[in-house]
């Protein structure tokens, strides 16, 4: 008899620890637990360093999205320009490149960053003359055509 009641007392014990252990792990109603995001981006100067990484290494696949994320993380951040007009002229896409290439002569803080904005500007003045069709090649074209 002693042991059935010793039992009972141990069952009732137990349950009750289980159910206010239950109540310890349940959330107040309308929390919802925070989701940690999966990804948390450097900013924008490591992001840049990194791109300047890939596009050292060639996979400009790479870079662009490094880069791309620089300008997302700071849009004030030129270097993120410079190399997103890097990688753009580097894979053919001329005014992408040249519309990176004035962002980030427009994001410039000041003229110690002057030789890469003359380097810059090279480039530019070469993607408009590669992006307009010469004289020459408009006449061969009409020659052609008739």
């Amino acid at each position: 008899m002693w042991r059935l009641l010793i039992g009972v007392v141990l069952l009732a014990v137990l349950g009750v620890v289980a159910r206010s252990g239950l109540r310890a792990q349940e959330k107040p109603a309308g929390t919802e637990p925070e989701e940690k995001p999966l990804y948390v981006p450097p900013g924008a100067a490591k992001s840049v360093e990194v791109g300047n990484f890939y596009l050292r290494k060639r996979d400009y696949r790479a870079a662009l999205s490094r880069f791309k994320e620089a300008a997302e993380a700071d849009p004030t951040y030129a270097a993120a320009y410079l190399g997103l007009g890097r990688v753009y002229e580097k894979i053919g896409l001329r005014q992408k490149a040249l519309d990176a290439y004035r962002k980030y002569l427009d994001a410039l803080p000041s003229e110690k960053d002057a030789e890469d904005a003359k380097t810059v500007h090279r480039a530019m003045a070469r993607l408009e003359r590669q992006a307009k069709p010469s004289p020459s090649s408009k006449t061969a074209a009409r020659s052609r055509s008739n």
